[in-house]
C-alpha cells in the first residue's frame, strides 16, 4: 500500500530538479514535466519551478535523438523535489558519481521521484533498502533478483516515505496527477488530467500490464483475466486444462471465447507473449540465450531457437549483432 505523499512547501514554488540521463524516453520525460507546466497554468500561480540537470553539465541525448541541456547536478543546491528520469543504458550510467549525488539529495531531505527505469539507480545507491518500490514492468524480475533488500511490487507507482518510484510514462502521469491532487487540490488535478484527455486515472497500486486490458475487461472480463494470468506466468506456462480450471471454465469454453474475442487460440497468444518478452530480453539485456529461454518458459534451448526463428525470422545472436546499429 502506498504511504501518504510527503509534504512539499506551500508558501513558495516547489523547487524541482529534473535530472535527465542519456537514453531517456521522451514520453517519460514529458509525463514528469508537462503536468507541472499545466498545474502552474490552471492554478494561476507558479506551483512548481523546475530546472533541468544532467550529470556533468553537458546535454543529455535522449532516445528521440535530441539533446536536453542542463546544469551539472553537483553544482546545484538540494531541491525540494528531485525527478530522476532514466530509461535505457542503466548499467552504464549506474556510477559512483551518480550514487554520491543521489545520497546528497537524500541527506538534504529532497523528495526523490524515480521515473521509468530510474528506480534501478535509486536501489543501486542503497536508497530503497527496506522499502517497497517499482520500476518499468520489463525490468521487474531482474530488479527483484538484483535488489533483494527492496520489496519489489508490480504497482504503477509506489510512495515509500520520501522515495517515489514509477513504471513507464503512463504510470508517471498517474503519479504526477496524484501528487498534484495532494499538493494543489483535486480541482487543479482534474483540470490537468482533462487537458491531457487522460481518463481514467489509475491508482498507484494498480498493477502494471504487459498488454493494456481496460477496454477488453469491459467487453470480455474472462479474456482480460486470462491475459493477466498469462503475464504472470511467462516463465512457467500452464497446460490449457489447468489454466481453464484456474479461471473457473472448461478448456473448450476458454478456447472458444478466446478465438471469438481475439481471433486466435489461447496457446498461440501465450506463446506470442513469451516470444515478445524473449525478443525484448535479446535486444535490451546481455542475458545468455539459455537464460532467456528459461525466463520465457522454454526448457529446451533448441525448441526456443526454432520458435524464435519462426516468429521473427532471425536468432537472438543475430539481433545482438545488429544491436549496435540501432538508434
Amino acid at each position: 500500500m502506498n504511504s501518504a505523499f510527503p509534504s512539499l512547501p506551500t508558501d513558495r514554488p516547489v523547487r524541482v530538479g529534473v535530472l535527465v540521463l542519456d537514453d531517456t524516453n521522451l514520453l517519460s520525460l514529458a509525463a514528469a514535466v508537462d503536468p507541472m507546466r499545466a498545474t502552474n497554468r490552471f492554478a494561476g500561480r507558479r506551483v512548481f519551478d523546475w530546472t533541468y540537470l544532467t550529470m556533468a553539465g553537458s546535454p543529455a541525448r535522449i532516445t528521440a535523438g535530441f539533446d536536453i541541456p542542463g546544469a551539472a547536478v553537483g553544482t546545484v543546491p538540494v531541491p525540494d523535489l528531485l525527478m530522476l528520469v532514466a530509461s535505457f543504458s542503466l548499467d552504464r550510467q549506474d556510477t559512483p558519481a551518480l550514487h554520491r549525488e543521489l545520497r546528497r539529495m537524500a541527506r538534504g531531505r529532497a523528495v526523490i521521484v524515480a521515473v521509468d527505469g530510474a528506480g534501478w539507480l535509486l536501489a543501486s545507491a542503497g536508497l530503497l533498502d527496506g522499502q517497497a518500490a517499482t520500476t518499468h514492468w520489463e525490468d521487474l524480475d531482474r530488479f527483484a533478483a538484483r535488489f533483494p533488500r527492496v520489496e519489489t511490487v508490480r504497482d504503477r507507482f509506489r510512495v515509500s516515505g520520501r522515495m517515489l518510484t514509477t513504471g513507464g510514462a503512463s504510470p508517471c502521469l498517474d503519479m504526477m496527477l496524484a501528487l498534484i491532487r495532494h499538493h494543489a487540490g483535486a480541482d487543479v488535478a482534474a483540470r490537468v488530467a482533462g487537458v491531457f484527455i487522460y481518463d481514467p486515472v489509475h491508482a498507484g497500486d494498480a498493477p502494471q500490464r504487459l498488454v493494456p486490458t481496460l477496454a477488453l475487461s469491459r467487453r470480455s472480463p474472462l479474456i482480460a483475466r486470462t491475459i493477466a494470468e498469462m503475464e504472470t506466468r511467462l516463465d512457467a506456462p500452464l497446460p490449457m486444462d489447468r489454466l481453464a480450471a484456474l479461471l473457473g471454465v472448461s478448456r473448450r469454453q476458454l478456447e472458444q471465447k478466446f478465438r471469438a474475442t481475439l481471433g486466435q487460440s489461447p496457446h498461440g497468444y501465450w506463446l506470442g507473449l513469451r516470444l515478445a518478452e524473449a525478443q525484448r530480453l535479446a535486444r535490451d539485456t546481455d542475458m545468455a540465450v539459455q537464460d532467456i529461454a528459461l525466463a520465457c518458459g522454454f526448457s529446451s534451448h533448441a525448441a526456443f531457437g526454432r520458435a524464435f526463428k519462426a516468429a521473427y525470422g532471425t536468432s537472438v545472436r543475430d539481433i545482438r549483432r545488429l544491436r549496435g546499429n540501432w538508434p
